[in-house]
């Protein structure tokens, strides 16, 4: 790891009735890292993400900036910079490219409705401020201005997905639990999410990806967690997640 973890699990166990998801899992990231998850389909890492982010009852700890943060729901630690992405995309859409990222962005750019009553340039200002904001977060993660008026359903597949991760940092995420973002996506749109993704180290964020793409995650991650039946089976950069046997076995094997 480069520097000191941003975001760190902790033991985390999740149990769904009699069926045991995740099992004693740790694992930590740094500001300005992409942190890999793998494994195969069940072995529990959407479970793991679910439990980061309090969406599930779980055992465990996690801590944000060297803060323990594990009782905190997941609307506080969305505020305080630990946000995901799902498998599915979810979009306003009805509402343009624009002004849903102006949503995402709501909490930076918003006006009280007794200030909007009251001084209503006030709030057309905010509003400017706050179109000018979410046209430069798209662009500069490459959706360009062309993209903005339409809505999502309007766009190809592969830009949606870029979406996706895009309205998830929004004003800045500290952390991003980003969950296959690949999935059905291939060619020049994998090239713009791994150039995305890259984007997001560059900008600081501790970034932990899951994905099945072997191609993609190897050549972005800079450490790998493998997961295997809810129990974190290895861990090492890429070449030395490539060279376990263990992982070969269990996964890698598997998709060869």
């Amino acid at each position: 790891m480069t520097g000191e973890p941003l975001l760190a699990a902790r033991g985390l166990t999740v149990r769904y009735g009699a069926l045991t998801a995740l099992v004693d899992m740790s694992w930590q990231v740094a500001a300005g890292e992409i942190l890999g998850i793998i494994g195969p389909n069940g072995a529990g890492k959407s479970s793991c993400f679910a439990a980061m982010t309090h969406a599930v009852p779980r055992q465990g700890d996690v801590f944000l900036a060297g803060e323990r943060v594990t009782d905190l729901p997941t609307y506080e630690l969305a505020r305080r910079g630990l946000r995901r992405t799902f498998q599915q995309n979810a979009f306003f859409g009805e509402l343009t490219l624009l002004e849903n990222a102006m949503a995402a962005m709501l909490r930076e750019h918003s006006t009280s409705l007794p200030r909007s009553i009251a001084l209503p340039w006030k709030e057309m200002a905010t509003r400017r401020q706050a179109e000018a904001a979410a046209a430069e977060l798209l662009s500069s993660f490459g959706i360009g201005p062309d993209e903005h008026g339409k809505r999502p359903g309007d766009i190809a597949y592969g830009t949606q997905r870029l979406l996706s991760v895009v309205l998830a940092y929004g004003s800045g995420a500290r952390a991003l639990l980003i969950d296959e973002p690949a999935a059905g996506t291939g060619g020049s749109d994998m090239k713009r999410l791994a150039d995305l993704l890259v984007d997001l180290r560059r900008r600081g964020v501790a970034v932990v990806v899951i994905e099945h793409h072997m191609d993609l995650i190897m050549a972005i991650a800079d450490r790998i967690v493998v997961i295997d039946q809810g129990r974190k089976l290895a861990e090492g950069t890429p070449a030395e997640v490539q060279r376990n046997d263990a992982v070969l076995e269990a996964y890698l094997g598997r998709a060869a």
